[in-house]
């Protein structure tokens, strides 16, 4: 049986939408969710950003992170990127980079060429076995992403594909793209009562329409969604186990107590002293 030739499950089964939003846009930026409103029913997954720039190169500075991990998925376009050993690469259309910030890291990044670049910034709170640990930094490129139909996996497992990163929690990231009237239904692992979908281009029903530019997060329950897609379309979707600790919230940090937070701002700020010796800052 094909991805497009499934079956729509009961009415009495369909998983509803819970809450919908087009974000707050500033620029090429467009938070779509943040800690305050949807990442409170959706954490582990804390902060989306849809970015889409258009226009001249720019380099960004080097900052900060803690208590979390970020994923970066170029749509289109080329970034670039400077790691916290200072190495400096770049990732083009339908790569993945992973960050674990753990204890704390910096790092930068920046577009070096001039054009359209869009995509997708995740930030995923870690449970306390993580917040204060090491950092990992993974870059994948397009051919690298492991895909089972029209689905491509970020992170964690769908079908016969499973992503070479390694998640610090039970999750899954799927990149998906369809043509007009193909249909895709997504069963959640076993405990996955978190899901939502976000909308990079086109328009689905899953049966309500969701446009581009539109998140929706769907009602907490095991069931599976079915999308149909209305025009060519690409979305991305996140389900997980939910995360059960408080969202405690520093300056590009995330972690699950006060105290967590402390030790890591003092790590980040020993770090920031020991680059602007090395003359990086």
């Amino acid at each position: 049986m094909t991805f497009d030739q499934v079956k729509s499950p009961p009415a009495s089964l369909a998983r509803a939408i819970a809450q919908r939003t087009r974000g707050q846009t500033h620029g090429p930026i467009t938070r779509l969710m943040s800690p305050s409103d949807f990442g409170q029913i959706l954490k582990p997954f804390v902060f989306l950003d849809l970015f889409d720039h258009e226009g001249a190169p720019f380099d960004g500075p080097l900052h900060p992170h803690s208590g979390i991990a970020t994923l970066t998925y170029i749509a289109e376009g080329t970034v670039s990127f400077i790691d916290p050993e200072n190495f400096r690469g770049r990732l083009s259309a339908g790569g993945v980079e992973w960050m674990q910030a753990g204890r704390g890291m910096w790092h930068g990044g920046g577009l070096d060429k001039a054009g359209r670049t869009r995509g997708f910034q995740l930030w995923i709170a870690l449970p306390p076995k993580f917040e204060l640990g090491p950092t990992t930094s993974i870059y994948q490129a397009r051919e690298d992403v492991p895909q089972d139909g029209p689905a491509r996996v970020l992170l964690g497992s769908y079908g016969s594909a499973t992503s070479a990163i390694v998640s610090p929690s039970p999750i899954n990231y799927l990149s998906v793209r369809l043509k007009a009237d193909e249909r895709w239904r997504y069963e959640p692992p076993t405990g996955h009562t978190v899901l939502w979908a976000a909308i990079a281009s086109g328009k689905v029903s899953v049966p309500d329409e969701l446009r581009q530019g539109e998140l929706a997060a769907f009602e907490p329950s095991g069931e599976a969604v079915e999308f149909e897609a209305r025009t060519d379309t690409e979305f991305v979707l996140g389900s997980a186990v939910p995360h059960k600790h408080d969202l405690v919230l520093g300056s590009h940090s995330v972690h699950t107590t006060r105290a967590t937070l402390r030790d890591a701002q003092a790590h980040l700020a020993a770090m920031r002293t020991r680059l602007v010796q090395e003359g990086r800052l």
